[in-house]
Parts: structure tokens; C-alpha cells; sequence
């Protein structure tokens, strides 16, 4: 049961999940390397799952939260809000009018991991 922890195996997993949720969202390369914090040459060999390399516990934690995100996302608002949610300006206060999409980029982990839990608050009525 120790090849479930193969860091290769769990990256190949999370990379192949989150490449589903940039389809999904529309993301462009740049921002689906950008959120996953990657090189754009990175980025298309793992598109073409041709990604050999291991992620970094950031990237790691980065893939785990946009995973949770998208979850919050898919099961509170129905679509096309689900889809479109984090492309559009927001004014909530973690985003003062910016994307989502693009605060999580320029602030990174933190910031995902923030919309993670200002999501988790939302779904639970908080």
C-alpha cells in the first residue's frame, strides 16, 4: 500500500485532476501555469501528460486547494456560475474587484488557501 505515497504517483494524480478543472474553468496556459505556479514549458508537457518532474509542497498544497475550490465551486452554484466564478470580477473582500483567478496568481499560495476557506465558509452558511 506504500506506492499510494510514490510522490511520482500522487503528483501524476493531482496534476491530472487539475489539468481537468483548467479545461473546465478555461483557463489559458498562462493562467493554469501561473495558478499551479509552473513554467509554461512545464505546463505542456503536462498537458500532453508527458510531465515527468515531481511537485513542490507548495505546488502540491496549490493543486490540493484549486482541487477543493472547484469541488466548493461545482456543488454550491449550478452552471454556468460554477464554471465561470473564478474568471470574474469579484468584489468580495479578498478580491476588491479582481478576479479571483488572478489574486490567487500574483499572491499565491496564500491566497488560494484563503479562497478555500472564504468558500468553505460560504457553502456552510457562514
Amino acid at each position: 500500500a506504500l506506492e499510494k505515497y510514490d510522490p511520482a504517483v500522487i503528483s501524476a494524480v493531482a496534476l491530472k485532476a487539475y489539468a481537468r478543472i483548467a479545461d473546465t474553468w478555461s483557463l489559458t496556459p498562462d493562467e493554469a501555469a501561473g495558478l499551479a505556479d509552473m513554467s509554461d514549458s512545464a505546463w505542456r508537457q503536462v498537458q500532453k501528460s508527458e510531465y515527468a518532474g515531481h511537485l513542490t509542497e507548495d505546488q502540491l498544497l496549490r493543486l490540493s486547494a484549486l482541487i477543493g475550490i472547484y469541488r466548493i465551486l461545482e456543488s454550491y452554484f449550478s452552471d454556468p456560475i460554477a464554471r465561470n466564478w473564478f474568471k470574474r470580477p469579484n468584489t468580495g473582500p479578498l478580491f476588491n474587484g479582481q478576479r479571483p483567478l488572478d489574486t490567487a496568481i500574483n499572491e499565491g499560495l496564500s491566497q488560494i488557501l484563503s479562497i478555500r476557506n472564504y468558500l468553505d465558509a460560504l457553502q456552510e452558511g457562514a
